[in-house]
């Protein structure tokens, strides 16, 4: 049974800030008490690096860091513990199949095939990789309201020029979960290779990764109660071992020779050069234990539960716009009317309200919903119907003249 009070007590930024409403948990998630128990006892009893001590505490730890690869991939369900790959986040993983995609997997002539709605860490590296490939960006045409739409994406296919679809598993803005796995059977009949931005999706639904065969997945340990610094990309075990690293140095090569040969560590180990982010590894499995304990099922039931009610309740005002109105993802995106985003977002914080505002890293979304900046109000597991009530009413009486009073 979910309960969400209980959920709320394991979390000490609400114990601390009681009155808080924190509804900005799409940019960062709060931790819970085991999380950063977790990351203080590494600090405190086990401060020491990895793969390079002969002594206990490094043997110990070590193991932790090195058991942990199997505990994301059982979590994700990949197909072995090596086709998890630790990087610094969901930029870094993004970037490192963009690169290796730029040199490896495209030509010039190709399609990159992915949206303007996506985030800039899923767009930007591929605009490199199409810099370096002579390869073409192409947009999946959206309806005015984000909507993806499968028959669209098909018809991208027509002249078998796509190699690589990049796209998000949920979008960061609008908060729509993608078809993934029809996304993924598409590309895969065209001959095309599938990297998808899992970090606003990982945290909130159940994701199989060998159910959606998915060529790559990128996602962040931070937006999923987990430390930040950390993060995974999941890929084919073969695509993989196709692919070079980013970074060298310790850790990623076996041996190296004065005439500059380098034989690289097996893969995944070979991405991974120089002192990792130890504790935040150590802080990610727990982080994956605890959402485990209460059950992803549940856990996207009541992402599902909370967007739909607070969608409900902003339709019920008349001062405010909602631009994503299909949202299972505890996402709400919306704006007040006649109201400029960041200053009604001001006047939110006087009362102790933290949401988002802006364009939201995804620049080229304007294109498609012909707005510039909207509020951005995302949600996680220790969220309630009782704050959204509260933030409800604030909404409702909100007028231009609070929120110039709370700029000046």
């Amino acid at each position: 049974m979910f309960d969400v009070n209980k959920i709320r007590n394991d979390f000490p930024m609400i114990r601390n800030h009681p009155d808080l409403i924190y509804l900005d948990s799409g940019a960062t998630s709060f931790k819970p008490q085991c999380v950063i128990d977790e990351v203080v006892k590494y600090y405190e009893w086990e401060n020491a690096n990895i793969h390079r001590g002969d002594y206990d505490i490094s043997f110990r730890v070590s193991k932790i860091y090195d058991d942990t690869r199997k505990t994301v991939a059982d979590f994700i369900g990949a197909e072995r513990p090596e086709c998890i790959v630790y990087t610094y986040g969901a930029t870094s993983s993004l970037n490192t199949v963009a690169i290796n995609a730029g040199k490896k997997f495209l030509q010039k002539g190709d399609v990159i095939l992915t949206s303007q709605v996506e985030h800039a860490s899923d767009i930007l590296p591929w605009f490199k990789a199409a810099e370096a490939s002579g390869a073409e960006i192409r947009y999946i045409p959206f309806d005015e309201h984000a909507v993806f739409n499968l028959d669209e994406y098909e018809k991208c296919f027509s002249d078998n020029r796509v190699k690589i679809v990049a796209l998000p598993y949920v979008s960061n803005v609008m908060g729509y979960i993608y078809p993934v796995k029809e996304i993924v059977k598409i590309a895969h009949e065209h001959g095309a290779l599938v990297s998808i931005d899992g970090a606003q999706a990982v945290p909130h639904l159940k994701v199989d990764v060998s159910d959606l065969d998915v060529d790559f997945l990128s996602f962040s340990s931070h937006k999923m109660l987990g430390p930040a610094g950390i993060g995974i990309l999941y890929g084919k075990f073969d695509l993989l071992e196709q692919m070079d690293p980013i970074f060298y140095g310790g850790g990623s090569n076996a041996r190296f020779y004065e005439n500059g040969e380098i034989i690289l560590q097996k893969t995944p180990e070979k991405f991974e050069a120089g002192t990792p982010c130890i504790e935040g590894v150590l802080g990610l499995r727990k982080a994956i234990e605890y959402l485990e304990s209460i059950g992803m099922d549940e856990v996207m039931e009541y992402g599902i539960e909370l967007s739909d009610y607070f969608i409900e309740k902003l339709e019920q005002l008349d001062n405010v716009e909602v631009y994503n109105r299909g949202s299972k993802a505890g996402i709400v995106t919306f704006n007040l009317k006649g109201i400029f985003a960041q200053d009604a977002a001001s006047y939110f914080n006087r009362l102790g309200i933290s949401v988002r505002t802006g364009n939201h890293c995804a620049k080229l979304l304007h294109h498609v919903i012909h707005v510039n900046e909207t509020i951005r109000a995302s949600m996680h597991i220790y969220n309630t119907k009782e704050e959204i009530d509260r933030f409800v009413d604030v909404i409702r009486d909100t007028t231009i003249e609070k929120c110039v009073d709370s700029v000046l």
